[in-house]
This record gives structure tokens, sequence and C-alpha cells, in this order.
């Protein structure tokens, strides 16, 4: 009897340690499915126009004039939620001093942002995923996540833009969003997006209203590509917290093609227009076309050439009512498949005297960039 009670007690003493080596077990059975990535860009930008400003015009990322910068640092984390019953996770932390700070910074040309306080750090992408078990699997994202409108993308380990700078439509357009968003394969060719978000590079809600977006992708053949793109919401600019029920609308068209291997064609198309933005009764308007053709020469070296157009009829999205037009020039080395060496020659043109030509208003300006990256 004796030796029974000493067997039992020595197994109630060992339950402990044997539940936390299945607890130990089962944290590292789940951080064996958490993928790690990093990415980092640096660059050296300098206009040709010298500006008394030091700025280069109508840019988002490469603002500053015969600069070197740490554009960009990123790390990371993520859990696919890929298979029906999944659940997952997404969080992007990023420092640098060009990216991080626009990324947050406002939701248009008169609001400045205040979700963070550090202007060199930012929570890019954040979001908790869920794969509902219905049909072929619906997958819902809580959180913040980039935005659907254009075929340019703010960086990462997992897509960087053919370009290193950025086009009018993207500067003018929205970042990221926060809120829910559901993505639903409706089969190998159809796919939808759907989401319900705060407005437009707000983490945190500054009206009682909120935004939507949409969008339905098409792949017609193995070689194309196709998304018709949607948002909009009441877009407060004029820092009244109160709700509006003047929209502000993104339609948006993407469309790839690789005609062989090597050669590919993107075309983004954005119109744009928010009610009453210029007065009871005015909206205004805006548009933009970019196309960019890429040709891969080798597995080391290709070339990205890319022409826009933007029309600010209203003078609404830039300031001063024109019509912009660009040209860019971007040679791509690829070292050890994880590191990029880009060079850049960009052309702007605008009808109205906006460029700075060393004090004096001019209708051009012309910038010459090198930007590195690395990637895993």
């Amino acid at each position: 009897m004796k030796k029974i009670f000493s067997y039992a007690l020595a197994c109630l003493l060992a339950m402990p340690a044997l539940s936390g080596s299945a607890q130990a077990e089962s944290s590292l059975e789940l951080l064996k499915d958490i993928e790690v990535h990093g990415f980092a860009t640096s660059s050296y930008s300098y206009n040709l126009n010298k500006p008394s400003t030091g700025v280069n015009a109508f840019r988002v990322y490469d603002t500053d004039d015969n600069a070197f910068k740490f554009d960009n640092g990123e790390l990371s984390l993520s859990k696919d939620a890929s298979k029906k019953g999944d659940i997952g996770f997404r969080v992007d932390l990023t420092y640098g001093f060009s990216q991080p700070e626009v990324n947050k910074s406002s939701r248009g040309p008169n609001v400045a942002g205040t979700d963070v306080s550090d202007d060199e750090f930012d929570v890019q992408i954040a979001f908790v995923s869920y794969n509902v078990p219905v049909g072929n699997g619906l997958q819902l994202d809580f959180g913040k996540f980039a935005t659907n409108i254009g075929s340019e993308v703010m960086d990462g380990y997992d897509g960087f833009n053919y370009n290193f700078s950025r086009t009018f439509a993207f500067s003018f357009g929205p970042f990221t969003h926060t809120g829910i968003r559901a993505n639903y394969a409706l089969n190998d060719m159809v796919g939808l997006q759907f989401f319900v978000a705060n407005g437009q590079d707000n983490t945190s809600e500054d009206n009682d209203a909120k935004s939507i977006g949409a969008q339905i992708s098409v792949a017609p053949m193995n070689n194309v590509a196709l998304y018709f793109n949607y948002f909009g919401g009441p877009e407060v600019q004029t820092g009244d917290a109160s709700n509006s029920d003047d929209f502000r609308n993104f339609y948006d068209f993407v469309g790839e093609i690789n005609f062989t291997d090597s050669t590919l064609l993107n075309v983004d198309v954005v119109y744009g227009s928010e009610d009453n933005a210029l007065g009871a009764g005015f909206d205004a308007e805006w548009f933009g076309v970019a196309g960019i053709l890429r040709h891969d020469f080798n597995n080391y070296f290709s070339l990205n050439l890319r022409a826009e157009y933007f029309d600010d009829e209203d003078g609404f999205r830039s300031g001063t009512v024109q019509e912009l037009v660009a040209f860019t020039v971007t040679p791509e080395i690829r070292i050890h498949n994880n590191f990029v060496i880009r060079g850049e020659y960009r052309h702007d043109d605008s009808d109205a005297n906006v460029f700075d030509d060393e004090g004096v208003a001019d209708d051009s300006q012309d910038t010459i960039a090198l930007n590195a990256l690395f990637y895993f």
C-alpha cells in the first residue's frame, strides 16, 4: 500500500513537468510555422534643377535633393492562413527616413496625421487572419493592411516596384486602411475582395463614418492579370471630426500582361472625385494613367521604362490646376538573388510653373537617383 501511495505521489508531482513539456512542445510547433523576413532600402537622389528649397516637388519618398538616405528597414513576421480553418497573422515593423513618415502622415493634402509620435517608425501592416471554412475558404483579415488602389506598393520583402520613384497617382492615393477585409476565390480565375475601414491612412477613427473598398481580380489567361478596384468614403479635409456625407472615391484598374518570360507590360488607370471639395455643389475630380514596360535581358540585368500622365483639373490633389507628365528610366542589376542595385533618371513636366529651378519657377524638373535594396 505504501509503495502504491508513493508511486501515485510521484506521478502527481511529475504532472506539472509533463504539462510544461507539452506546452513547450506546442509553442515550438506554433513557432516553426511563423515566417521571418526582412527588407532594407537606401538611396541617393539629385535634382538637376538644384531647387532652392532642397525638395523634389510632387514626389512621395524621394523628396530630398542631393541627399543620401536610409529609406526604410522592415522586419516582417507572419503565419499564413491558407487552408480552411487556419488562423494566422502578419506584422510589418518599419524604420527609416522616407517611407515610414509618409505612409502614416495624412489622409489628404490638408490633414496631418497623429498616429505615431516617432516619424521614423511605423507599424506598416498588422492584422490577424482566420480562414472561415466556407466554400473554397473565406479569409478574414482584421487590422491594418495595404490599399487595393494602384499597381505600385509600399515595398517589402514580398514585392517592390519596377521603378525607384513612385507615380503621381501613387503619391496622391491612399496607402493603408484599418478595418476588416474579406478575400474569397470563386475559382482559379476569379477572386473577390471587400473591406470596411476607418478611412484612408488613419489607424484610429476621426469621424463617425466608415469607408469601403472592393476588388474583382480576373486571370483570363496564365500570362494576364486584371484588377478592378474601388475605395470610397467620407474623408474630411478641413479637420472637422463630424460625420460627412461627402464621399471621396477612387476607381482603379490595373492590368499586367507577360508577353514573354522576359517582357511584361503593367498599366494602371485611376479616376478620383470628392463631393463638394471646392464648395457646396462643386466636386473635385482627378485622373491618372501610367504604363510600365519591363524587359529582363538576363538573370542579372533588367530595364524598366515608365510613362505617366496625371490631370489634376481642379488642383485638389496637388494644390495647383495642372496636367503632369513624367518619363522614367530605371536600369536594374541583381546580385546574389537578394541584393538589387538600381539607377534612375526621371523627367517631370507640367503645364504650370510648379517646379523650383534654383529659386526660379519652372515647368519641369529632372532627377537622377541610385538605390540599393536587400531582402530575405
